[in-house]
């Protein structure tokens, strides 16, 4: 395996307002030559997370997205039997070469790339408690065996790997001791408008400040099934926008809690629209 530029660098970039410890995250990871293992809530931005990286360091970014039925062994490569038999049955000249039925996965792209990648692999918690260990020694020795043409692959170039969990199960210590591992934790209210100011630079301040105050509000209300994210909060305003809803729209004279323009934005549930209009409905009452 070549040894990789070591002054390789993620400062943020444009498109995406990285925490200062989310980049020393990141740059820990490079350092260390180790998977960035990241966990937050759904819609914290991990997954573009890998694509702003990968754009900020120039490398060619190979995503895994993981379902429940994924298997480790799909990442490195799959044998297609089914195509060789029916090759041989029709007298297909390919059958004579294994080769052709060998199907690489993205680990096995990753790993003969002719320059260091970002690998992403999305959302490992969907998968069985047994794919990170599957991993495992693949993603420390960067190299795995094909029995089927008994050739060993070993990476060109040490990925960049991120892995990102939604939290929805316990990943195995084994598979914990070897990722640098960084929460991001939900952004406060200085660092969403940061964010809003990405995605929305025109946006009047007046409107952002009192659309802030409701989103939070709502995000306070405790028994919530499903808080609403920073991606949610990002299509609610461009949903404001659109309508063109005014700052006052989203606050009762009274400074009573309202039930806000577009909710269904927010909240995606009955139970937690029920709830919020509950409780909106014991504020007007206790007057």
């Amino acid at each position: 395996m070549h040894a990789d530029h070591k002054a390789a660098r993620f400062e943020g970039s444009a498109n995406y307002v990285a925490t200062a410890d989310l980049k020393l995250a990141v740059n820990a990871a490079l350092t260390l030559q180790r998977p960035l293992l990241i966990k937050g809530e759904p819609g914290t931005g991990k997954t573009m997370l890998a694509e702003e990286v990968a754009a900020a360091l120039d490398r060619p970014l190979l995503q895994w997205h993981i379902k429940s039925t994924t298997k480790a062994q799909q990442g490195l490569y799959e044998y297609d039997a089914v195509s060789r038999l029916r090759d041989s049955q029709l007298g297909d000249e390919r059958v004579r070469d294994i080769h052709n039925y060998i199907v690489k996965g993205v680990l096995w792209q990753a790993f003969t790339a002719p320059e260091p990648v970002v690998l992403l692999i999305d959302e490992i918690d969907k998968a069985d408690i047994e794919f990170p260990n599957d991993l495992l020694r693949e993603l420390d020795r960067m190299e795995f065996y094909v029995y089927e043409t008994r050739e060993m692959v070993v990476a060109k170039h040490r990925p960049l790997v991120i892995i990102t969990s939604n939290n929805e199960k316990e990943l195995p210590d084994a598979f914990l001791r070897r990722c640098f591992f960084h929460y991001i934790a939900f952004p406060d209210r200085d660092t969403m408008a940061a964010i809003v100011g990405v995605h929305f630079p025109h946006l009047k301040q007046e409107l952002l400040a009192q659309a802030l105050q409701t989103f939070y509000e709502v995000r306070d209300v405790s028994g919530l099934k499903k808080k609403p994210s920073t991606s949610e909060f990002l299509d609610w305003l461009k949903l404001l926008m659109a309508e063109d809803i005014s700052p006052e729209a989203l606050r009762s004279k009274d400074q009573k809690a309202i039930v806000p323009p577009l909710h269904g934005a927010l909240l995606k549930n009955e139970q937690d629209v029920h709830l919020f209009e509950r409780l909106v409905f014991m504020s007007r009452t206790n007057r």
